[in-house]
C-alpha cells in the first residue's frame, strides 16, 4: 500500500468557547461585561496540529471520535476548510469541548469538560491499522482513548510523535504515551529543571528525541544524549494568545523531520512557528505557511544553539 498520508493525527479534536477576561487569575465578582465578545470555534490540540501541518504542506489525516451535534459540525468544518482528511468514529456522549479564559498577555486558562469521555471510548482497530500502514508518521493526542492505539502503531512499524503538554513528571496517566514514542513533546511550565524529566523519558521509554518548550524562553532538546537550549524566536506581531503555540511547534518541529532536518534545526522551526502562533487570536484557526516558515527560518541560521 501506497504511503499517500505524510501524518496521521491521532484524537484531540474538539471545539473551545473563548472568552478574554481582564485578568488571570479572575478575581470574583458576580458578572463582567467581555466586550470581545464571547466565541465558539472548533480547534483543539489534534485539530491546531492537523491545520499546522497542512498549512506547511504535509498530507494530513486526522482520526477521532466525533458527537453528531454543533460542536461536530464545526470540527467536520473545519477540516473541510482547510483541506484535512478526517475519519470519525460516533461518538454518543458528544464531541470534546472546553472554554479558553484568555487574559490580556496572551495567558490562558482551560476548563475541559470530561463528561463527553467514556472510559470504553475505543478507536476500531482496523481503522487504524488502516490508515497507520498508509501514513509515513503518527502524531497520538494524549486524549481519550488514544493510549490504546499504540500497541497497533508499533505493529504497523510506523514512527510516532506526542505530546505529553504539562506533565508534572509524575501523572501515570501520561507515561504510555512518553514511554512508546520516538518523538516526545512537552511543555516545561510544571517541571522546574525540565532535564531529569526528559532524561526518564528517553531512558525508559523509545524516544530518541525530547523536547521541553518553554515559552518565552525558548525549548530544551534532548537528542542522542546531548540536551541543547534552542533560543526563543521574537513574535512577528504582539502577542495576542498562548493558545495552539505548543501544537505549532510540534508541526513544524515534524515538518523539519520529515524533510530530513536535523533536530536543532527542526527545533528552531518549532520556535518560529510557535511564536508566530502567539499572535493569532484565539478565536481564529490559522497556521505559518511552509514559505513563510523557511523564509524566517533561513533568516535565523546564524543563532547558534545555547550550550
Amino acid at each position: 500500500m501506497s504511503r499517500d498520508i505524510d501524518v496521521l493525527v491521532l484524537g484531540g479534536a474538539g471545539v473551545d468557547t473563548i472568552v478574554y477576561v481582564p485578568r488571570l487569575p479572575l478575581p470574583y465578582a458576580d458578572s463582567y461585561m467581555i466586550d470581545s465578545g464571547i466565541r465558539t470555534r472548533a480547534g483543539q490540540t489534534g485539530d491546531f496540529v492537523a491545520v499546522g501541518l497542512a498549512a506547511l504542506g504535509l498530507r494530513t489525516h486526522h482520526l477521532d471520535l466525533l458527537g453528531d451535534d454543533p460542536e461536530g459540525d464545526l470540527v467536520r468544518a473545519l477540516h473541510r476548510d482547510h483541506g484535512i482528511g478526517l475519519t470519525t468514529v460516533p461518538q454518543p456522549a458528544g464531541t470534546r469541548r472546553a472554554v479558553n479564559l484568555v487574559g490580556p498577555d496572551g495567558r490562558r486558562l482551560s476548563l475541559y469538560d470530561t463528561s463527553r469521555t467514556r472510559d470504553d471510548d475505543r478507536l476500531p482497530e482496523d481503522t487504524v491499522r488502516a490508515l497507520a500502514a498508509r501514513a509515513r508518521h503518527v502524531h497520538v493526542c494524549i486524549t481519550q482513548p488514544c493510549a490504546q492505539a499504540l500497541p497497533l502503531l508499533r505493529e504497523a512499524g510506523v514512527t510516532v510523535s506526542t505530546d505529553l503538554h504539562d506533565w508534572d513528571g509524575e501523572n501515570p496517566y501520561h507515561e504510555p504515551f512518553a514511554h512508546d514514542a520516538d518523538v516526545v513533546f512537552l511543555s516545561a511550565a510544571g517541571l522546574g529543571d525540565p532535564e531529569p524529566a526528559m532524561r526518564r523519558i528517553a531512558a525508559r521509554g523509545r524516544a530518541r528525541i525530547v523536547v521541553a518548550t518553554a515559552g518565552a524562553e525558548g525549548a530544551h532538546l534532548l537528542a542522542d544524549g546531548e540536551l541543547t537550549g534552542i533560543p526563543a524566536v521574537a513574535p512577528p506581531a504582539p502577542v495576542v494568545d498562548s493558545n495552539g503555540a505548543g501544537d505549532a511547534f510540534a508541526a513544524a518541529f515534524l515538518h523539519g523531520l520529515l524533510h530530513g532536518e536535523p533536530p536543532a534545526r527542526c527545533a528552531r522551526q518549532g520556535a518560529i512557528a510557535g511564536a508566530h502562533a502567539c499572535t493569532v487570536p484565539s478565536t481564529r484557526t490559522a497556521a505559518i505557511g511552509r514559505a513563510e516558515l523557511l523564509a524566517r527560518a533561513a533568516g535565523a541560521q546564524s543563532a547558534p544553539p545555547v550550550p
